[in-house]
Protein backbone atom coordinates (compact mmCIF):
# COMPACT_ATOMS: atom_id res chain seq x y z
CA UNK A 1 0.00 0.00 0.00
CA UNK A 2 2.85 2.38 0.78
CA UNK A 3 4.40 1.77 -2.66
CA UNK A 4 1.08 2.42 -4.38
CA UNK A 5 0.54 5.58 -2.30
CA UNK A 6 3.97 6.88 -3.28
CA UNK A 7 3.29 6.12 -6.93
CA UNK A 8 -0.05 7.94 -6.73
CA UNK A 9 1.64 11.00 -5.23
CA UNK A 10 4.27 11.01 -7.99
CA UNK A 11 1.67 10.71 -10.77
CA UNK A 12 -0.53 13.45 -9.31
CA UNK A 13 2.48 15.72 -8.74
CA UNK A 14 3.58 15.08 -12.32
CA UNK A 15 0.17 16.05 -13.64
CA UNK A 16 0.26 19.28 -11.63
CA UNK A 17 3.75 20.16 -12.89
CA UNK A 18 2.86 19.45 -16.52
CA UNK A 19 -0.36 21.45 -16.22
CA UNK A 20 1.55 24.45 -14.84
CA UNK A 21 4.05 24.22 -17.68
CA UNK A 22 1.27 24.22 -20.25
CA UNK A 23 0.03 27.51 -18.82
CA UNK A 24 3.34 29.37 -18.79
CA UNK A 25 4.95 28.20 -22.03
CA UNK A 26 4.96 30.35 -25.12
CA UNK A 27 3.54 28.58 -28.17
CA UNK A 28 6.45 27.43 -30.41
CA UNK A 29 6.62 29.12 -33.79
CA UNK A 30 9.18 30.22 -36.41
CA UNK A 31 10.92 33.50 -35.60
CA UNK A 32 10.55 36.38 -38.09
CA UNK A 33 13.64 37.73 -39.83
CA UNK A 34 14.53 41.24 -38.66
CA UNK A 35 18.26 41.12 -39.49
CA UNK A 36 19.10 38.86 -42.45
CA UNK A 37 22.35 36.93 -42.15
CA UNK A 38 25.24 37.44 -44.57
CA UNK A 39 28.91 36.57 -45.02
CA UNK A 40 30.74 36.06 -41.72
CA UNK A 41 34.15 34.81 -40.62
CA UNK A 42 34.29 34.94 -36.83
CA UNK A 43 37.08 33.75 -34.54
CA UNK A 44 36.07 31.93 -31.37
CA UNK A 45 37.59 30.56 -28.16
CA UNK A 46 36.15 27.70 -26.12
CA UNK A 47 36.69 27.53 -22.34
CA UNK A 48 35.46 25.40 -19.49
CA UNK A 49 33.06 26.95 -16.97
CA UNK A 50 36.08 27.64 -14.72
CA UNK A 51 37.94 29.45 -17.52
CA UNK A 52 40.38 26.74 -18.68
CA UNK A 53 41.17 27.09 -22.40
CA UNK A 54 39.88 24.08 -24.35
CA UNK A 55 39.84 24.89 -28.06
CA UNK A 56 40.04 27.56 -30.73
CA UNK A 57 37.44 27.81 -33.45
CA UNK A 58 35.85 29.56 -36.40
CA UNK A 59 32.39 30.57 -37.51
CA UNK A 60 32.13 30.54 -41.31
CA UNK A 61 28.94 31.71 -42.99
CA UNK A 62 28.20 32.15 -46.72
CA UNK A 63 25.25 32.18 -49.10
CA UNK A 64 24.74 28.78 -50.73
CA UNK A 65 22.03 27.47 -53.11
CA UNK A 66 19.43 30.06 -52.22
CA UNK A 67 20.09 29.86 -48.48
CA UNK A 68 22.76 30.41 -45.87
CA UNK A 69 25.34 27.84 -44.79
CA UNK A 70 26.78 28.42 -41.31
CA UNK A 71 29.58 26.26 -39.92
CA UNK A 72 31.02 26.44 -36.39
CA UNK A 73 34.05 24.28 -35.64
CA UNK A 74 36.42 23.87 -32.70
CA UNK A 75 39.80 22.10 -32.63
CA UNK A 76 40.94 20.97 -29.18
CA UNK A 77 44.53 20.65 -27.97
CA UNK A 78 43.93 16.91 -27.36
CA UNK A 79 42.92 16.38 -31.00
CA UNK A 80 39.16 16.42 -30.40
CA UNK A 81 36.89 18.11 -32.95
CA UNK A 82 33.47 19.70 -32.69
CA UNK A 83 31.99 20.58 -36.10
CA UNK A 84 28.42 21.86 -36.60
CA UNK A 85 26.96 22.90 -39.96
CA UNK A 86 23.46 24.24 -40.54
CA UNK A 87 21.85 25.33 -43.81
CA UNK A 88 18.79 27.56 -43.57
CA UNK A 89 16.62 30.02 -45.45
CA UNK A 90 15.54 33.44 -44.24
CA UNK A 91 12.47 34.35 -46.26
CA UNK A 92 10.26 36.14 -43.71
CA UNK A 93 11.09 33.42 -41.14
CA UNK A 94 14.20 31.39 -40.40
CA UNK A 95 13.76 27.81 -41.64
CA UNK A 96 16.21 24.93 -41.33
CA UNK A 97 17.14 23.03 -44.50
CA UNK A 98 19.74 20.62 -43.12
CA UNK A 99 21.94 20.06 -40.10
CA UNK A 100 25.15 18.07 -39.59
CA UNK A 101 26.97 17.54 -36.29
CA UNK A 102 30.32 15.82 -35.76
CA UNK A 103 31.94 15.43 -32.35
CA UNK A 104 35.05 13.29 -32.13
CA UNK A 105 37.82 12.67 -29.62
CA UNK A 106 38.50 12.35 -25.87
CA UNK A 107 36.76 15.65 -25.02
CA UNK A 108 33.45 13.82 -25.56
CA UNK A 109 31.89 10.74 -23.98
CA UNK A 110 31.10 9.31 -27.42
CA UNK A 111 32.05 10.04 -31.00
CA UNK A 112 28.97 11.21 -32.89
CA UNK A 113 28.08 11.88 -36.52
CA UNK A 114 24.48 13.06 -36.92
CA UNK A 115 22.66 14.39 -39.98
CA UNK A 116 19.14 15.84 -40.15
CA UNK A 117 17.07 17.13 -43.08
CA UNK A 118 14.08 19.48 -43.02
CA UNK A 119 11.80 16.60 -44.03
CA UNK A 120 12.74 14.83 -40.79
CA UNK A 121 15.08 12.20 -42.23
CA UNK A 122 18.02 11.52 -39.93
CA UNK A 123 21.09 9.29 -39.72
CA UNK A 124 23.09 9.01 -36.50
CA UNK A 125 26.25 7.01 -35.84
CA UNK A 126 27.65 6.86 -32.33
CA UNK A 127 30.79 5.14 -30.98
CA UNK A 128 31.28 4.76 -27.24
CA UNK A 129 34.69 5.61 -25.77
CA UNK A 130 33.98 3.29 -22.84
CA UNK A 131 33.61 0.01 -24.73
CA UNK A 132 34.12 0.87 -28.40
CA UNK A 133 30.60 -0.25 -29.33
CA UNK A 134 29.01 1.45 -32.34
CA UNK A 135 25.29 2.18 -32.67
CA UNK A 136 23.52 3.52 -35.76
CA UNK A 137 20.03 5.00 -36.00
CA UNK A 138 18.05 6.17 -39.00
CA UNK A 139 14.47 7.11 -39.66
CA UNK A 140 12.13 10.06 -39.98
CA UNK A 141 10.93 12.49 -37.31
CA UNK A 142 7.82 14.62 -37.65
CA UNK A 143 9.39 18.06 -37.42
CA UNK A 144 7.56 21.32 -36.70
CA UNK A 145 8.41 24.33 -38.92
CA UNK A 146 10.33 26.00 -36.07
CA UNK A 147 13.02 23.30 -35.62
CA UNK A 148 16.19 25.32 -35.03
CA UNK A 149 19.30 23.17 -34.65
CA UNK A 150 22.39 25.35 -35.02
CA UNK A 151 20.25 28.53 -35.09
CA UNK A 152 19.61 29.71 -31.49
CA UNK A 153 22.20 32.54 -31.56
CA UNK A 154 20.86 33.77 -34.91
CA UNK A 155 17.33 33.69 -33.52
CA UNK A 156 18.32 35.64 -30.39
CA UNK A 157 19.68 38.46 -32.56
CA UNK A 158 16.22 38.74 -34.13
CA UNK A 159 14.09 38.77 -30.98
CA UNK A 160 12.54 41.97 -29.70
CA UNK A 161 13.98 43.14 -26.36
CA UNK A 162 11.09 41.79 -24.31
CA UNK A 163 10.22 38.74 -26.41
CA UNK A 164 10.05 35.28 -24.92
CA UNK A 165 9.86 32.66 -27.64
CA UNK A 166 9.84 28.86 -27.80
CA UNK A 167 11.22 26.80 -30.67
CA UNK A 168 12.20 23.14 -31.12
CA UNK A 169 15.56 21.46 -31.46
CA UNK A 170 16.48 17.82 -32.09
CA UNK A 171 18.77 16.50 -29.35
CA UNK A 172 20.98 13.55 -30.33
CA UNK A 173 21.33 11.39 -27.20
CA UNK A 174 22.44 9.58 -29.45
CA UNK A 175 18.91 8.66 -30.57
CA UNK A 176 17.19 11.84 -31.82
CA UNK A 177 14.62 13.44 -29.55
CA UNK A 178 12.51 16.55 -30.22
CA UNK A 179 12.89 19.09 -27.39
CA UNK A 180 11.29 22.49 -26.81
CA UNK A 181 13.76 25.31 -26.21
CA UNK A 182 12.54 28.49 -24.51
CA UNK A 183 14.44 31.69 -25.42
CA UNK A 184 13.89 34.33 -22.75
CA UNK A 185 15.54 37.72 -22.04
CA UNK A 186 16.84 37.96 -18.47
CA UNK A 187 18.72 41.19 -17.82
CA UNK A 188 20.85 43.91 -19.35
CA UNK A 189 24.56 44.07 -18.54
CA UNK A 190 27.51 46.18 -19.66
CA UNK A 191 30.64 45.01 -21.45
CA UNK A 192 33.63 47.18 -22.31
CA UNK A 193 34.69 47.79 -25.91
CA UNK A 194 37.99 49.51 -25.25
CA UNK A 195 37.00 52.49 -23.09
CA UNK A 196 33.40 52.45 -24.27
CA UNK A 197 30.60 50.54 -22.57
CA UNK A 198 28.28 48.41 -24.70
CA UNK A 199 24.86 47.22 -23.53
CA UNK A 200 24.27 43.48 -23.80
CA UNK A 201 21.06 41.58 -23.26
CA UNK A 202 21.42 38.22 -21.50
CA UNK A 203 19.11 35.42 -22.64
CA UNK A 204 18.35 32.10 -21.00
CA UNK A 205 17.96 29.08 -23.28
CA UNK A 206 15.87 26.59 -21.31
CA UNK A 207 15.15 23.09 -22.65
CA UNK A 208 11.78 21.54 -21.81
CA UNK A 209 11.36 17.77 -21.74
CA UNK A 210 7.68 17.05 -22.04
CA UNK A 211 5.44 14.35 -20.64
CA UNK A 212 6.42 11.76 -18.06
CA UNK A 213 10.07 11.82 -19.22
CA UNK A 214 10.41 15.48 -18.27
CA UNK A 215 8.75 14.98 -14.89
CA UNK A 216 11.04 12.11 -13.87
CA UNK A 217 14.11 13.94 -15.20
CA UNK A 218 13.27 16.81 -12.84
CA UNK A 219 12.52 14.40 -10.01
CA UNK A 220 15.90 12.67 -10.43
CA UNK A 221 17.85 15.88 -11.04
CA UNK A 222 18.76 14.94 -14.62
CA UNK A 223 17.23 17.84 -16.52
CA UNK A 224 19.55 19.32 -19.20
CA UNK A 225 21.30 22.45 -17.96
CA UNK A 226 20.07 25.87 -19.06
CA UNK A 227 22.33 27.82 -21.41
CA UNK A 228 22.95 31.57 -21.45
CA UNK A 229 23.85 33.91 -24.32
CA UNK A 230 24.76 37.59 -24.40
CA UNK A 231 23.87 39.78 -27.39
CA UNK A 232 24.92 43.40 -27.92
CA UNK A 233 21.71 45.27 -28.69
CA UNK A 234 22.89 48.79 -29.60
CA UNK A 235 22.44 49.70 -33.27
CA UNK A 236 23.02 46.26 -34.86
CA UNK A 237 22.79 43.07 -32.73
CA UNK A 238 26.02 41.12 -32.25
CA UNK A 239 26.96 37.93 -30.43
CA UNK A 240 29.26 38.35 -27.40
CA UNK A 241 29.23 35.12 -25.34
CA UNK A 242 27.54 31.75 -24.95
CA UNK A 243 27.68 29.56 -21.86
CA UNK A 244 26.11 26.09 -21.72
CA UNK A 245 26.52 22.47 -22.82
CA UNK A 246 27.37 21.93 -26.50
CA UNK A 247 26.18 18.35 -26.08
CA UNK A 248 24.86 16.26 -23.16
CA UNK A 249 27.96 17.09 -21.17
CA UNK A 250 29.60 19.86 -19.13
CA UNK A 251 28.94 23.60 -19.36
CA UNK A 252 31.41 25.28 -21.73
CA UNK A 253 31.83 28.92 -22.71
CA UNK A 254 32.23 30.39 -26.20
CA UNK A 255 33.84 33.84 -26.48
CA UNK A 256 34.85 36.04 -29.37
CA UNK A 257 38.55 35.94 -30.21
CA UNK A 258 41.05 37.67 -32.48
CA UNK A 259 44.01 36.17 -34.37
CA UNK A 260 47.47 36.87 -32.94
CA UNK A 261 50.47 37.82 -35.01
CA UNK A 262 53.10 35.07 -35.13
CA UNK A 263 56.49 36.00 -33.60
Amino acid sequence: MRRWSLLAVIVVAGAIVLSAQAVRRVKPQPIPVRYPEGVVHGFLDLHSASGTALASGDLLQVASDGGIESRMSFHFSDGSVFDETVRFTQLRHFALQSYHLVQRGPAFVDDLDASLLANGNYIVKSTSHRNGKTAQYSGTLKLPPDVSNGLPITLLKNLQRHDTQTVHIVAFTPQPRLVELELAPVRETQVMNGHRAETTLEFTLKPHLGGVTGFFARLLGKMPADSHAWIVTQDVPAFVRFEGPLYSGPVWRIDLAAPHWAP
